[in-house]
C-alpha cells in the first residue's frame, strides 16, 4: 500500500520524505514521467529506512544513567563544619525529632546530615566527619555524622543489666 512506503530522492545528501498518493495516478504518459523525475526514485519501507539508518548513523543512543549529583560524589567521607544544628521532623507514617547539622563540607558544599544516637555535643564551628546514606524518613538529608570522630563524642556506653538470679 502506498501509505507504507516513504518516497526517498535518489541525492542520498537529504532524504526527504514525503507521502506521495496522487503523482503515480497523474503520470500516466511519459511527459509527465520525466517531468517529476518519477522514473529516478525509489520507494523505501518503513525498515528500510531505518536499516539504513542505522547503517550509516549507527545504532540509535542509549540515554545514560544519571551520575552521583550528590555533594559527597562517590568518596567516603569529607571533614566539614558545622554551620548549625537543626531539628527535623520525619515522613508522615514515622513521628519524633531528628537530630540533625547543616554542615559546610571541606569541598565547600553544603548538605544536611543527620546525628545518629541519643544525644550530642555539636555546636556551631565543630568539626565533624561525614559519610553519605540518607534517611529514608527525613527529607533533603542526604549524609550522616560519624560519631567519635573529631569534635563529635561518641555514642555513651549502655550500662549492663544486672545478672538476674
Amino acid at each position: 500500500m502506498w501509505l507504507n512506503k516513504l518516497l526517498i530522492w535518489p541525492q542520498r545528501s537529504f532524504i526527504t520524505c514525503q507521502f506521495l498518493p496522487t503523482i503515480s495516478q497523474l503520470a500516466t504518459n511519459i511527459n509527465v514521467m520525466h517531468k517529476f523525475n518519477i522514473h529516478t526514485t525509489q520507494c523505501y519501507s518503513r525498515e528500510e529506512i531505518l536499516q539504513y539508518m542505522h547503517r550509516m548513523d549507527g545504532p540509535p543512543e542509549r540515554r545514560s544513567r544519571s551520575r552521583d549529583h550528590t555533594a559527597i560524589r562517590g568518596f567516603n567521607h569529607f571533614k566539614g563544619i558545622v554551620l548549625k544544628t537543626l531539628i527535623r521532623h520525619p515522613k508522615k507514617p514515622n513521628s519524633g525529632n531528628r537530630k540533625c547539622a547543616l554542615v559546610r563540607l571541606s569541598n565547600g558544599k553544603e548538605v544536611c546530615a543527620y546525628i545518629p544516637g541519643v544525644g550530642h555535643n555539636l555546636q556551631e564551628h565543630s568539626q565533624v566527619m561525614v559519610r553519605g546514606g540518607r534517611r529514608r524518613d527525613l527529607q533533603g538529608v542526604r549524609a550522616e555524622i560519624i560519631r567519635g570522630k573529631l569534635d563529635c563524642a561518641p555514642l555513651p556506653k549502655k550500662a549492663k543489666k544486672a545478672a538476674m538470679k
